[in-house]
């Protein structure tokens, strides 16, 4: 393993604009751009786990080369830092980790690293954007990693059944689609004309999908041989229509080991944590521990990492030290999966969903008991985990399943040495944006409300010093906060939903997407899928927090917006029927809207618009008194430790502006 630096892009970075206690404390930051490159050796029990392995082509020394894109972000002395590695498992190629400092995710990979408020630069982190998914387009900025195919006897690229899912977002139909999932690397096909091949269209996640005959579709180029050297596209003469679900059976050839993506984040932090100077480590004996954060679908990969079991390396030492995935919900994906598809984060199609928590869960309906942990318990290198799920997760039917016992419907065992699971009360996927979007500047979705506001980036703070805290000084984080079964804070989703009916104008839809059981065949523990599309089983159940007064959830880490509220907060918002199926919640797919409703006004505007909740002129004197209700909850909140005192002046300056905006 050894860091190539790509030349011109080493810069000492941030003395400025982050005050002078920074500066005197950590001192000056560098940003490394650069490749890392990697062997492992596939006979080792350490690789033993990763699909495939065996089937990578190897060097002279038989063992098995890839790279990785990464970007460096460390003290320019690491003896100034805090020892501690923040390892950001990159989201499709981009940088989520900055959410840390208040930093937007920039739709633009070459934007430059922006420092924001600072916060993890003053707490002397050293900080690794490090890429593991195989299949990232080479889009300049994106970081991305490149691993060899698994090849058969013959010495030739494997063939195989794959599921593409595909959903329109724009307002009119579209005639062509590209085989891969969000403009990631596409699959190409054995035969374009494979007579077997099938297309299924649906409306609704749980629906069996119609078959789409095979005369009225086909797999193309789309443009000249030059611009695509093989059929990437499939065309539909008549057109995808928006908001409908398709799904795409074919056969493909070549089949990336995407499992290396594991061993790229191990390896990499085990080499910052124990490499030498003479082995080329840059912050050699400054560094002793290692947290990974994931968002989405990085979160997804940590939990997919521990149930994997590969959190020791070769030299049998642990790699990372803590983690926290975040907005993964009850899901895993195809990070370790032949003929896979990483950026893949559809609920409703994802293989190997059970078993979703940390804890043992069985499932009644066949006997099959596991837990997410258990792998890696074996191997005595088990990490400190801080699950982090919002209000979207919840609705989409499968968050609640990381704290469920299937078998009875009641509340797993909490708060072990080892885990602690928390939900954002009535926050989105993404964090919210003030001023009120109808239409969202980053993605264009439109739903029926207006996109949430809430900011939850104050709370992943708290949870990033709490979770260094527990590995560093054994300091126990704060108790598990979520819906509970037992107190019946936790109610299905199906009994909550139509309690928003009482909204004038919200007409809430009367079924509801949940996680199910989905038969992929025998193969699914070795990593393959020899049943396409799967077998759908019973659906799981689906909790969710229960609702107080003015519609927003009780249960949680509320946010002093949500417990002071000015508005009520969903995790969940409609397809604006313009985009087509205005009955589904928008990004099922993935990356789930919520909703900001304001209260009326004043008491006139409530009671012309029969709104059931008081009017926020009813709530609160005056906007002194609201802003120190403000304040109060933050103290609060502060006081349990699920928020950092430094905040509370920024969520009430923000909360402000909201006030200014709603009651104008």
């Amino acid at each position: 393993f050894f860091f190539q630096a790509q030349d011109g892009i080493r810069d000492p970075l941030w003395s400025r604009g982050l005050g002078d206690v920074y500066k005197r404390q950590v001192g000056s930051y560098e940003l490394l751009h650069g490749i890392a490159h990697y062997e492992v050796d596939p006979q080792h029990t350490a690789n033993s786990a990763i699909v495939d392995l065996e089937l990578a082509p190897t060097n002279k020394r038989g063992q098995v080369e890839f790279e990785s894109d990464f970007v460096m972000l460390h003290p320019t002395n690491p003896s100034r830092g805090n020892g501690a590695i923040l390892y950001d498992v990159v989201n499709r190629g981009t940088k989520t980790v900055l959410t840390f400092n208040s930093v937007p995710r920039s739709q633009d990979p070459m934007m430059p690293v922006e420092p924001g408020n600072g916060f993890l630069l003053r707490k002397g982190y050293t900080v690794i954007f490090g890429g593991w998914q195989a299949d990232v387009p080479p889009t300049p900025g994106l970081i991305g990693m490149r691993v060899p195919e698994a090849l058969d006897e013959q010495g030739q690229p494997l063939e195989g059944k794959i599921l593409c899912w595909f959903q329109e977002q724009e307002a009119q139909a579209s005639q062509w689609q590209l085989l891969s999932h969000k403009d990631h690397l596409p699959h190409p096909p054995a035969d374009p004309d494979e007579a077997e091949a099938q297309m299924f269209v649906k409306d609704h996640p749980n629906d069996t999908g119609q078959t789409i005959p095979r005369d009225q579709w086909r797999i193309a180029r789309r443009g000249t041989f030059e611009q695509e050297p093989e059929p990437y596209h499939v065309f539909m003469e008549s057109g995808f229509q928006p908001g409908r679900i398709y799904e795409l059976v074919y056969t493909t050839r070549g089949s990336r080991i995407l499992g290396l993506g594991f061993a790229a984040m191990r390896d990499m932090v085990s080499f910052l944590k124990y490499g030498s100077t003479s082995e080329g480590n840059p912050c050699a004996g400054a560094l002793n521990r290692a947290h990974a954060f994931g968002q989405s679908q990085s979160g997804r990969f940590l939990r997919t990492y521990l149930y994997t079991g590969i959190n020791t390396d070769e030299a049998g030492r642990q790699a990372l030290d803590g983690l926290i995935p975040h907005v993964a919900g009850g899901m895993k994906g195809e990070f370790n999966l032949r003929f896979g598809q990483p950026s893949k984060d559809i609920c409703y199609v994802l293989p190997g969903l059970f078993p979703c928590s940390d804890s043992l869960q069985i499932d009644p309906l066949t006997g099959t008991g596991d837990s997410l942990l258990d792998s890696t318990r074996q191997k005595s290198h088990l990490p400190k985990i801080i699950f982090t799920n919002t209000s979207a997760e919840y609705w989409r039917g499968d968050a609640a399943l990381i704290h469920t016992n299937l078998e009875n419907k009641t509340d797993l065992p909490e708060d072990s040495e080892y885990v602690r699971r928390y939900h954002f009360s009535g926050t989105q996927h993404g964090v919210g944006f003030f001023p009120l979007e109808e239409v969202r500047e980053s993605d264009g979705w439109r739903g029926q409300q207006l996109f949430s506001c809430m900011d939850y980036s104050p709370l992943l703070r708290s949870v990033l010093q709490n979770l260094d805290n527990w590995v560093a000084a054994g300091t126990s984080p704060p108790p598990s906060r979520h819906p509970r079964l037992e107190d019946g804070s936790a109610q299905e989703s199906k009994d909550v939903m139509p309690s928003f009916a009482k909204l004038p104008g919200l007409n809430p839809p009367e079924r509801l997407a949940r996680a199910q059981r989905l038969d992929y065949g025998p193969e699914l523990e070795q990593g393959r899928t020899v049943v396409l599309p799967a077998v759908q089983g019973e659906q799981f159940p689906a909790f969710v927090s229960r609702l107080n007064e003015d519609l927003n959830e009780i249960a949680g880490i509320r946010l002093p917006e949500l417990a002071v509220p000015l508005a009520t907060y969903t995790g969940w918002n409609l397809r604006h029927p313009e985009r087509g199926n205005p009955n589904l919640f928008h990004g099922i797919s993935g990356g789930l809207a919520g909703s900001t409703i304001p209260f009326p006004a004043t008491r006139k505007q409530r009671e012309s618009s029969s709104d059931p909740r008081l009017s926020i002129e009813e709530r609160y004197p005056s906007r002194e008194d609201y802003l120190q209700r403000l304040r109060e909850s933050g103290k609060a909140l502060v006081a349990e430790g699920y928020l950092l005192e430094e905040d509370i002046e920024r969520i009430v300056q923000r909360t402000a502006k909201i006030w200014e905006a709603f009651t104008s």
